[in-house]
């Protein structure tokens, strides 16, 4: 599908029933990979930002933009149901502004950026509207939209010390259109204040266990609930945690079946999949 005619054409098969709808979608999806060559490069660029503003053809022919240093992709939204997102850790605070403003300008309702330094947050905040959270580091454009997901995701830290991966995977999870219910400082050391919240747990339709030290939290949970668990292990211990490789091996080696894990401290990567996970039919 290379133009509007083409587009046009798919719509008018869909509307006669000579093509499904789900049809169409996969059409749509496999755009950019029909399409040869990469994305043409504008001339014409905002110097405050580095980004292409008048690149058309990006935007609706290859799926993404071309900065020279990043290539926002443009269809990602439509690919896999949820929009390009930034992570700002090694970027600079003018990288990641100007991709920002490249995926704004071709239609992104909402971008968030992941570990973002506050310097990032200071420079994108002062000509974009940004809300920045300094705990998690995650700063978000646009408004969270209102919950569209099947259920609830329940996000269980073992302490304190957890919060800002805690908080990464909440605001993540809402930003993509999820009810998140936050049960902090819950870890096996007092058993009872998880148990004081079985009602929510019960309930949820996916759980984050975010743990360091030792990591039991996911298995305890995993052995409670009939719903998914993903578990995150983070850093947070003394010296035989091993930056969280203990809390990692004990996740990974939980005897609760249904527990899979991610990476160290990735409260994005969690807050994702449950995301995808609460919006499955």
């Amino acid at each position: 599908m290379k133009n509007n005619k083409e587009l046009k054409h798919l719509l008018e098969q869909v509307a006669s029933g000579t093509v499904s709808p789900e049809e169409a979608a996969i059409e749509l999806r496999e755009i950019p990979y029909a399409l040869p060559g990469g994305a043409p490069h504008s001339s014409e660029q905002d110097p405050s930002c580095g980004c292409d503003t008048n690149d058309t053809n990006a935007a609706y022919g290859h799926g993404f933009a071309n900065l020279g240093y990043a290539r926002p992709d443009l269809h990602r939204a439509m690919r896999q149901g949820i929009p390009e997102v930034i992570y700002g850790a090694g970027k600079t605070p003018e990288q990641i502004l100007g991709i920002a403003r490249s995926l704004i300008s071709h239609g992104q309702k909402l971008v968030l950026i992941s570990r973002m330094s506050q310097e990032a947050a200071d420079l994108v905040g002062s000509g974009i509207s940004l809300n920045y959270d300094p705990l998690s580091q995650v700063g978000i454009i646009g408004q969270i939209p209102v919950p569209d997901g099947r259920g609830r995701i329940v996000i269980a830290s073992g302490g304190t010390s957890d919060m800002p991966v805690a908080e990464e995977a909440a605001l993540t999870a809402e930003a993509f259109g999820n009810e998140v219910i936050r049960l902090y400082d819950v870890g096996v050391a007092g058993l009872h204040r998880l148990l004081a919240h079985q009602h929510e747990i019960l309930s949820a339709r996916v759980i984050i266990a975010i743990a360091g030290m030792e990591g039991a939290l996911a298995s305890v949970i995993g052995g409670l609930v009939d719903c998914p668990v993903i578990a995150v292990p983070t850093s947070v211990g003394y010296g035989a945690s091993f930056g969280g490789l203990s809390a990692l091996l004990s996740m990974l080696n939980s005897c609760a079946s249904g527990v899979s894990v991610v990476n160290i401290d990735n409260g994005f990567g969690a807050g994702y999949l449950a995301s995808m996970i609460n919006h499955l039919d």
